[in-house]
């Protein structure tokens, strides 16, 4: 292989242009497609600008020609030449470079390469098992590398924009205590206290809370962060989070320069405007009308409790569920009555039962009357203010459930978004943002027999709740927000109790013994005892940021090593065995 000696880059591949004809250049990169018309040779070299077609011409390249002959795809070049304006019949508009060419005067093969196992082409089809195996490779495609370019613009946009705003970007530690209170921790041994165990963070929330005591007023990190949680598209072991936390606050200070932080992300990232502020809307707000607390509102289809309608009816499956605590509640299709089959309608009940209801009631406004297998049971005026209630018009396609509010909620939340997707009312270029607030502080864990965070332990209940702490956990809201992109939430945080006797009322709601308490978080309320400022944050999941940005479907097409579905990692094996003698530093015995 030649070296680099005596010759430097002055361009990239794909900052060429017009401008730059008669110039003599080098460029180096790797070979992206060869055509051998065999006194030409033609090779399109790529670099992560993108390509410039580079032509080897017998004539004119004398003794290095042979050497021309030997390249193959993904060789490693540096070539000098002078850019020429392509012929008018050879123009390529499909690429930046298209209208020049560089004619050869040196080429150095810097490094061979054999033939890779995976396509280097844009949007490639290759099982993403084999692209993760040769990650390498796979980061050579074009699109690819732009998805890493946009990660890097909206990280620098990020930090330019919280250091403008008065933000310190400050460090916490990776190796912290266990305070098992959500996902599960990865745990790290260690060597120096045998039996004793590091935990990975979650997020940097005790420590970003410990620096509002410290007085360090506006922090902000870009930082790891680790759950040892199942995965799917939008979840990893390892992620990056932008935290944020402010001295002095309250919700409106935090919602205020957050959407002024995402306008400029957008602006600066992908050059959209967006229009502040974004709409706000409770968290029973989006369960009533969407059915999820991440509500898509680029269309509507919003759900209506008609349950009042039917608490006297004589149709046993509606009334049942009301009087059992439930609701009834409906979607109302417009215009589906008309172009829905008999078999669609079936196959939006047999997703209803996979989705946990007994099933899908429904009722067709069509042209020539009521068509439904329910109507027979209701009366003349329960249909009537059915109709009346969902604006029914001839066409449309009304469709019910009726259960616990969970499953009503969960299935017409899926069912109203699988109708956007059959009738395309789903605008995929637009960008619908909307907060979603006052959220429950708790929520009951079965399983645990106790109320459990619905964030975290450290959000502060909404004044007017505190005294329900006490008497009916249920209700009491929190001053906790998110917010939420095109149906998918990128952020969220809440104001944190900055009070002792709060915090410990809150601890107690969580089934925590003072002493149980002292023991996981002392050093929190320990800390508070000395000044605590009103404090509150936020924090973005920076990959799903990025993925919606991208418009790519999973978050590890914007990390460049990312896990698998089982957490492990194809490129380098882990996680992996390790030696005995390793395992006896730690004092740690592997059980077969």
């Amino acid at each position: 292989m030649e070296s680099l000696k005596g010759i430097k880059r002055n361009n990239m591949c794909g900052a060429l242009g017009l401008n730059n004809i008669g110039e003599q250049v080098t460029v180096m990169g790797w070979v992206s497609t060869r055509r051998d018309l065999g006194s030409l040779i033609f090779i399109d070299l790529r670099d992560i600008t993108g390509v410039v077609q580079i032509v080897f011409d017998a004539k004119e390249c004398g003794s290095f020609f042979d050497k021309a002959e030997s390249i193959r795809n993904e060789f490693v070049l540096a070539v000098t030449g002078e850019v020429v304006k392509r012929d008018q019949d050879t123009i390529n508009p499909e690429i930046k470079t298209g209208h020049i060419e560089i004619r050869a005067k040196e080429l150095r093969i810097l490094s061979k390469a054999q033939t890779p196992p995976i396509y280097i082409e844009e949007n490639s089809n290759v099982s993403e098992a084999i692209r993760l195996k040769y990650r390498y490779l796979d980061l050579r495609r074009p699109d690819m590398q732009r998805n890493l370019m946009l990660r890097h613009r909206v990280a620098k946009t990020v930090r330019d924009f919280l250091d403008d705003n008065g933000f310190m970007e400050i460090e916490t530690p990776m190796l912290t205590k266990s305070t098992p209170e959500g996902a599960r921790d990865y745990l790290v041994p260690s060597r120096m206290h045998p039996g004793k165990f590091y935990a990975l963070p979650q997020s940097p929330q005790i420590f970003k809370q410990l620096l509002m005591v410290s007085g360090m007023d506006k922090y902000f990190q870009i930082v790891k962060c680790f759950r040892d949680e199942d995965l799917r598209a939008d979840r990893q072991p390892e992620f990056t989070q932008i935290d944020i936390e402010m001295s002095f606050v309250d919700v409106d200070d935090i919602i205020d320069i957050n959407e002024k932080l995402i306008k400029v992300v957008f602006q600066k990232a992908i050059g959209v405007e967006l229009k502040t502020p974004f709409n706000r809307i409770t968290y029973k707000q989006a369960m009533d009308k969407y059915g999820t607390d991440k509500p898509d509102v680029r269309f509507g289809l919003e759900i209506q409790n008609v349950s009042d309608i039917f608490e006297q009816s004589e149709f046993k499956v509606f009334k049942g569920a009301v009087s059992g605590g439930g609701s009834v509640r409906a979607i109302n299709a417009k215009k589906c009555g008309d172009i829905f089959s008999r078999r669609e309608i079936d196959s939006l009940g047999d997703l209803a039962k996979e989705l946990g209801a007994k099933g899908l009631a429904w009722i067709n406004v069509a042209q020539d009357g009521l068509k439904s297998p329910i109507a027979k049971f209701l009366s003349q005026n329960e249909i009537q203010s059915v109709l009346d209630r969902l604006d029914a018009e001839k066409g449309d396609l009304l469709l019910f459930v009726a259960d616990k509010d969970k499953v009503v909620f969960n299935v017409l939340g899926q069912m109203r978004l699988e109708l956007a997707k059959r009738l395309n009312l789903i605008d995929d270029d637009s960008y619908e943002f909307v907060w979603v607030t006052e959220f429950p502080l708790l929520e009951f864990d079965d399983d645990q027999n106790r109320y459990v965070a619905m964030h975290h332990p450290f959000t502060s209940p909404v004044e007017e709740d505190i005294d329900l702490l006490e008497t009916d956990p249920s209700k009491v809201r929190a001053k906790a927000y998110d917010i939420v992109l095109n149906g998918i939430e990128i952020g969220g945080g809440s104001i944190r109790i900055h009070d002792t006797e709060l915090q410990q009322m809150m601890f107690k709601a969580l089934g925590f013994s003072e002493q149980k308490a002292w023991e996981r978080f002392g050093f929190l309320m320990e800390a508070f005892k000395y000044g605590t400022p009103p404090h509150g944050g936020i924090a973005y999941g920076l990959d799903r940021l990025v993925m919606l940005l991208a418009k790519v479907k999973s978050i590890r097409d914007v990390i460049a090593f990312p896990k698998v579905q089982n957490a492990s990692c194809p490129l380098t094996d882990a996680p992996s065995e390790v030696d005995q003698e390793q395992l006896n530093e730690l004092n740690i015995r592997v059980m077969d």
